[in-house]
């Protein structure tokens, strides 16, 4: 699951694929050639990049694709990359809330796709602002537990670049901060040689819906479904699994 919903650790798991692995690269690339176009390809001048690079080389994206993507982006390639980003809006079973990122060449397409898949897999679309308003706009840092780090390491490390708060994510922290505040945070853990796997922006939900095992399994179709389309770049939920919930669909992937 991309973006931040926490569902990567709770859903069942799926193998795999070489088409799936060919679409998480695509999306990788896309961010890398974004990031490059607007910040430039100077890595010293433009955190977004060097984030979206170190993202790409964790989930294995081959160096030649990545220097071809930053090339591209920054516009050293005479290529020209023009993505547009827009968001949708929607709801999955049990009114748990969805928001849609798409990074594309092709609104039109886009849109389809997405009311397409959200029709074909129990969801409605929602007017645009209907759904957003219980989001907030964060920088979102992950720290993979390793090496002994602790919370309070982290808060230590933190606390005066702007970060609001440690989560304790079961295998990872995730230190939430404003959304101008990313750089700073995760400047600050590698100033104090904390190693972090990732750093985004991403939609935050104010409000929770809990959901049970089975309203869980149709709310994860309809973003599965969501996901395996290419104009897709991040999905965003608001549903909240309990422990036995979580114990429930660990148990359908035995």
């Amino acid at each position: 699951m991309s973006g931040h919903s926490k569902w990567a650790t709770t859903k069942h798991q799926k193998a795999v694929t070489d088409s799936r692995r060919a679409k998480a690269f695509a999306k990788l690339i896309k961010n890398i050639e974004v990031a490059a176009r607007m910040g430039g390809a100077d890595l010293s001048g433009n955190p977004t990049l060097v984030d979206a690079i170190q993202k790409a080389k964790k989930t294995s994206v081959p160096n030649d694709n990545i220097d071809r993507a930053v090339k591209r982006g920054a516009g050293l390639s005479g290529e020209q990359v023009d993505y547009t980003t827009i968001m949708y809006e929607g709801y999955a079973a049990h009114g748990v809330a969805i928001m849609i990122e798409c990074l594309t060449d092709n609104k039109n397409r886009a849109a389809a796709e997405v009311r397409t898949t959200m029709a074909r897999n129990g969801g409605a679309m929602a007017d645009p602002g209907s759904v957003a308003y219980n989001f907030h706009r964060k920088g979102v840092v992950v720290v993979k537990k390793a090496g002994g780090i602790t919370e309070d390491d982290i808060l230590l490390a933190v606390l005066d670049a702007g970060a609001e708060e440690v989560i304790d994510d079961g295998e990872s922290f995730e230190v939430l901060s404003e959304a101008h505040d990313l750089v700073a945070t995760r400047t600050a853990l590698q100033t104090a040689g904390i190693d972090y796997e990732s750093a985004d922006i991403a939609f935050i939900p104010s409000l929770k819906v809990e959901v049970d095992a089975e309203t869980a399994r149709k709310v994860f179709r309809l973003i599965d479904a969501m996901e395996d389309l290419d104009d897709v770049q991040n999905i965003y939920s608001n549903y909240d699994l309990p422990a036995n919930v979580q114990a429930e669909l660990h148990a359908d992937s035995e």
